[in-house]
């Protein structure tokens, strides 16, 4: 029995092989397809393709948003509810799979109608996506890095290769968005069109990492014992390391909304382009994220997480404010871009890891496992901070006097260009200063090692 016991705590602690650590990656990658859609070009086409005010779907994503943080909440019971062949998290990918790439395609399905009943009907395909099949896919796949293994390197190293994957699904739904919508026609069936290719390889890979991802971890009960709600939600409110993550979480959910969203709009009304520029820097501040993400292992090793990811947000600010120095050329723009992508790409590399870690912690001192609530409730956060985003920015465009231009070329007041510009140049600031903060208060990786020495005493 004894031999059987070292047996499993060996298993739950063994590297993972690249296969399963790329399948893992794989399922970020997915996800991001459509997330990538809805944090940018997903209101540039609701505004000048189907002709919906910017103030009207501001509006329509908070609230959502606000629906969609709670389902996570809901859907956090739920997996710790769920009991298959294939364990709590795992069977979500394969259940939510073809229903998630359904939804994609029926976001940009906007019928040629009365605008309330479009208004209607965005509000609710936007729910469908976020709030019902996002969240069933991605808080299972979040967690189910908990549940692969025990090892905090081994969970840093899924971490790292969630963050390294997890751009391409943003540039194959963003960076060649745009061409393809050119290509097909540049008109509401060509997003229609594009939409599909990317929702049919999101759920090729999906099926990938459904397939190749096991869930390993199997925590002994001497007494079975059912926790009560409201004890396990108050474990959840009085931990200090999940609330600064949650925070951590929100702040690069909020940079990639304000850059994300922004940023087709400053290239076409500032920069005068809406062909190949916003691809071209949402590509190379992609790829800088994913080599940056694949070169945190050794920094990691060397100085921890909160370290390298505390010198990353100083890099980001530091590059922010340098772009204010001649924001209209596109080149100095490019350079900047790349400079402040390889400080975002250590909190990008990081975040996962140190939700991995509060997963330990919260075992640690309470007693009793709390892996969907976690990474549900800090879901819950970025989501909701993502909605409040795209509301004051779509709000300030309102109020500057944008014009929604329904596919037609027309010129805006200066007012509204000069809001657009100061969205771009200073809401990163504000964001990466408030992560910075954060990043100063989080203590727990110079703990983690005695707690799982702790915990594996036990």
């Amino acid at each position: 029995m004894e031999k059987h016991t070292n047996e499993v705590e060996d298993n739950q602690m063994r590297a993972l092989s690249w296969k399963t650590r790329v399948s893992y990656g794989l399922g970020d990658t997915a996800c991001n397809v459509v997330y990538g859609m809805i944090g940018s070009l997903l209101t540039i086409f609701y505004t000048d393709y189907v002709g919906i005010s910017a103030a009207a779907i501001g509006v329509i994503m908070l609230i959502s948003r606000i629906f969609d943080g709670c389902s996570d909440v809901i859907m956090g019971f739920v997996v710790n509810k769920t009991h298959s062949k294939y364990g709590q998290s795992r069977p979500w990918i394969l259940w939510m799979a073809i229903p998630y790439a359904v939804s994609a395609v029926l976001l940009f399905t906007v019928p040629h109608t009365a605008t309330n009943i479009q208004l209607i009907y965005i509000f609710v395909t936007y729910n469908f996506t976020a709030t019902v099949c996002y969240t069933a896919l991605n808080l299972p796949y979040g967690s189910l890095s908990a549940m692969m293994t025990r090892s905090s390197r081994e969970r840093d190293m899924l971490s790292i290769v969630r963050m390294a994957l997890s751009p391409i699904g943003r540039i194959m739904a963003v960076t060649f968005t745009t061409p393809l919508v050119k290509l097909f026609g540049d008109d509401q069936a060509a997003w229609v069109k594009t939409m599909a290719i990317w929702a049919v390889l999101a759920l090729l890979m999906l099926i990938t990492c459904f397939k190749n991802c096991e869930e390993k971890v199997k925590i002994k009960v001497v007494k079975k014992e059912k926790i009560p709600v409201g004890k396990t939600f108050s474990a959840l409110l009085k931990n200090q390391y999940f609330w600064a993550v949650l925070i951590l979480w929100m702040m690069q959910n909020v940079i990639t909304s304000i850059t994300g969203t922004i940023l087709p709009y400053y290239c076409k009304y500032i920069l005068g382009n809406d062909t190949w520029m916003y691809s071209v820097l949402y590509f190379a501040e992609t790829i800088v994220i994913i080599l940056g993400a694949m070169v945190c292992p050794m920094f990691i090793k060397k100085w921890g997480k909160r370290n390298i990811t505390l010198a990353g947000a100083v890099v980001a600010i530091a590059a922010q404010v340098c772009l204010m120095l001649n924001p209209n050329n596109f080149y100095y723009m490019f350079a900047i871009t790349l400079i402040r992508s390889a400080g975002v790409a250590q909190l990008n590399a990081t975040v996962f890891g140190m939700l991995g870690d509060v997963v330990e912690y919260s075992y640690w001192k309470n007693g009793f496992r709390q892996e969907s609530m976690i990474f549900g409730g800090a879901s819950l956060g970025f989501k909701v901070g993502s909605g409040i985003a795209s509301a004051v920015i779509t709000s300030l465009m309102n109020a500057s006097g944008y014009i929604s231009s329904q596919g037609a070329d027309v010129v805006q007041p200066g007012s509204a260009i000069s809001m657009i510009a100061d969205i771009y140049k200073w809401g990163p600031v504000i964001i990466w200063v408030v992560a910075a903060i954060m990043l100063v208060i989080y203590k727990l990786d110079r703990e983690m090692p005695q707690i799982a020495e702790e915990l594996a005493n036990r």
